[in-house]
């Protein structure tokens, strides 16, 4: 993590960051490791921890008190996104719809409390995944960048754990007893993403070194992913 932050130059002196809480591993995963980050990082900036509540129902409250024990603020924002998805639109891939409506909600939301930055949860697989979604059902090759500005809220958006294999995040959170909120949207695991997900671990179960490859493709093949000091060397 430390790694992708000063290779994007992610963080800076007097940033205020709304971390993004789903109740899933990464993002818990995400929330602890900046919680200690900040305490050795030669950086000043400050945390703040937030979940945009989809309407199924979920509890959030071993969150909050997980929030508390390292000392982060902590907000939930209901929304009536779940009905909106699958009550009136009656969407059948409502992934993409969802994924947009809930950003939208967490950026608006991180403004509201005086927020410049919403850091993701989003590792190394989701960054393979979204690649392949994207050149099968999109027809281009692309990915979500480690860092994007969002003009219409003039927020960053930040991927500290890009370079962290999912395997070392359920190692983390099961050692260190995240509590994980289980998601009870009724597209978890049967969605595009997770056809995705089936296709690169079977892949990486006749050529381990797959997964490298293919991120080392996609930092030296598509703009966004060059690092600062990559930049730096091509001006």
């Amino acid at each position: 993590m430390r790694r992708a932050i000063d290779d994007y130059d992610m963080i800076k002196d007097g940033d205020i960051i709304a971390v993004g809480i789903s109740g899933g591993k990464d993002s818990l995963a995400l929330l602890y490791a900046l919680s200690q980050y900040r305490h050795f990082a030669n950086k000043d900036f400050s945390l703040k921890a937030i979940t945009i509540d989809m309407g199924f129902g979920m509890d959030y409250s071993s969150i909050e008190k997980f929030c508390e024990e390292i000392d982060v603020s902590y907000i939930v924002k209901k929304t009536e996104i779940s009905q909106v998805l699958f009550d009136i639109r009656k969407e059948s891939n409502p992934c993409s719809l969802c994924a947009k409506m809930r950003r939208g909600a967490l950026c608006e939301l991180a403004k509201e409390i005086g927020c410049n930055k919403v850091a993701l949860g989003h590792h190394q697989e989701d960054v393979i995944e979204t690649f392949f979604l994207s050149l099968f059902y999109e027809g281009r090759l692309n990915t979500f960048a480690p860092v994007t500005y969002l003009s219409r809220t003039d927020m960053f958006v930040i991927r500290p754990l890009i370079y962290v294999p999912e395997g070392d995040i359920k190692g983390a959170s099961s050692r260190l007893e995240f509590p994980v909120v289980k998601n009870l949207c009724p597209m978890d695991g049967v969605s595009k993403r997770q056809d995705m997900k089936d296709f690169i671990n079977e892949k990486n179960k006749g050529d381990h070194h797959f997964k490298t490859r293919m991120m080392h493709a996609i930092k030296s093949g598509l703009g966004p992913w060059k690092t600062e000091a990559e930049k730096g060397q091509k001006e």
